[in-house]
């Protein structure tokens, strides 16, 4: 196709308008609404492949425009009454169906493109981990919306009426829906009593990508190769039904869907477990003596390597053999529910966590040093504010010698801190330093194992 064929068929086709509404739509999503891919580890301009799967689960609502726009176009010989006009030219059907579905295609393609390109624009100067692991999440989302368009281009010409495109739109939706919903979700019981889901693979074939929660987190090899397979098919049968003259012909064009969706079924990973899965090039540690971080943080390690050793020294001097020796970033990567899994010799570090997150010097040191003692039972996705930030504060304060709230703690708890904790931190400094230690390793037993409450052995109560 000559760029004089390209400028044409952008006047004459609504491909312009799409490219124009997956671009902004997207952008004010991302810039007017406040969601968790605003700020922490996994904005969506913080690294590059937290910036690709978040451009990517904009498609949960932009793949089904794509293909109801794509519809629209579809309909566009009907519309000017020309089909019988065209069929008796000597121009072959499938040159014209390249031409409108090739337009399409690169409109929506660079649209997504620029989207991507904004992301990344961003996401350089803040990273000094830079991959091109995230370029797959990205290319499969492009032709996501151009398998989606193409095939609505189909379905618009054979069937040629008004309400097609929003019908094939609303379609579009539900399934997206359905497939992060019931249909794509497996159940799973990831800790005693608690019930989560799962993506299985038949949600791999929705646009979307579930929510970023963990900035280590990558989609599978075999999730993109499966993916690719069914997206082709879709295309083949979307081109397949702009060529198509009679109706054995666009029965016959649906093979090409049913095939890829079969084959993708085939590849794609059965196992939840193998859909996202740690990026270990990314994982990979990088220290500073006792203190490592992963690659993906590199730039963080001169900040915390001074206040990491300190807090060692100090739960040394606290604890004797009992404390940790290494401080690592948490790499494990736990279902929805599940119980944290802690170790006593490594203080596990999470950058997301409000204590660690905006602390510096001192103020990092003690936050360390409460997260080597009581490092958090609440299970993996959930937030809560109770017993383990108290414990926290007071088994930092018992280390240091003196009790006060973190500089990470919301604004709004800290009076509650301290009303909680302050009476149980002087009760206990007021105890023989044989029973200070007593309570304290109890403490950290139940804290570590997750069973019984750190705060209630603190104040004297069950030891776990």
């Amino acid at each position: 196709m000559n760029t004089g064929v390209l400028r044409i068929e952008l006047k004459r086709s609504v491909a312009p308008w799409a490219g124009a509404l997956v671009l902004t739509t997207a952008l004010a999503f991302l810039y007017l609404l406040n969601g968790d891919w605003s700020w922490g580890t996994t904005a969506w301009t913080a690294q590059w492949t937290s910036m690709a799967l978040v451009t990517r689960s904009m498609l949960f609502y932009l793949w089904p425009v794509a293909v109801g726009l794509g519809a629209l176009q579809g309909l566009r010989d009907h519309r000017s009454k020309m089909s019988e006009l065209l069929t008796s030219t000597p121009r072959p059907a499938w040159h014209r169906a390249a031409t409108s579905a090739g337009t399409t295609a690169i409109t929506l393609a660079s649209a997504f493109a620029l989207l991507v390109l904004v992301g990344a624009v961003q996401v350089l100067p803040n990273t000094e981990y830079t991959h091109l692991g995230w370029l797959p999440i990205s290319i499969v989302g492009a032709l996501f919306l151009v398998a989606g368009a193409v095939l609505g281009m189909g379905a618009g010409r054979a069937l040629p009426s008004v309400l097609t495109p929003p019908a094939l739109a609303m379609t579009a939706f539900v399934f997206t829906a359905l497939m992060h919903m019931s249909l794509g979700r497996t159940e799973t019981i990831t800790g005693p009593g608690i019930s989560s889901t799962e993506p299985n693979r038949v949600s791999l074939l929705s646009p979307a990508v579930e929510e970023v929660r963990n900035v280590l987190v990558t989609l599978s090899a075999s999730v993109h190769v499966g993916q690719t397979i069914w997206l082709l098919g879709m295309a083949g049968t979307g081109f397949a039904l702009l060529v198509a003259a009679t109706w054995r012909a666009r029965l016959t064009a649906l093979t090409p869907v049913l095939a890829g969706a079969v084959i993708a079924l085939l590849v794609l990973p059965s196992d939840p477990h193998r859909i996202y899965v740690v990026d270990k090039a990314a994982a990979e540690m990088v220290c500073d003596g006792p203190v490592c971080v992963t690659k993906t943080h590199q730039d963080r390690l001169a900040g915390l390597a001074g206040p990491g050793k300190e807090a060692l020294r100090l739960l040394h001097g606290a604890l004797g053999g009992r404390a940790p020796v290494a401080i690592r970033e948490n790499t494990a990567l736990l279902p929805n529910g599940s119980t944290p899994q802690w170790s006593s010799e490594t203080l596990l570090l999470d950058f997301d966590d409000d204590i660690v997150a905006t602390s510096k010097g001192d103020e990092l040191t003690r936050a360390l040093i409460a997260k080597g003692m009581v490092p958090g039972c609440t299970p993996v996705g959930w937030s809560g504010f109770g017993g383990d930030e108290y414990a926290q504060a007071v088994a930092a304060g018992w280390v240091l010698g003196d009790f006060k709230p973190f500089a990470g703690t919301p604004a709004g708890m800290r009076g509650k801190v301290d009303t909680e904790g302050r009476p149980v931190w002087e009760e206990l400094m007021s105890l023989p330093r044989a029973e200070q230690l007593s309570r304290i390793n109890a403490m950290r037993a139940a804290a570590l194992s997750c069973e019984g409450d750190p705060f209630d052995v603190l104040s004297g109560g069950a030891s776990g």
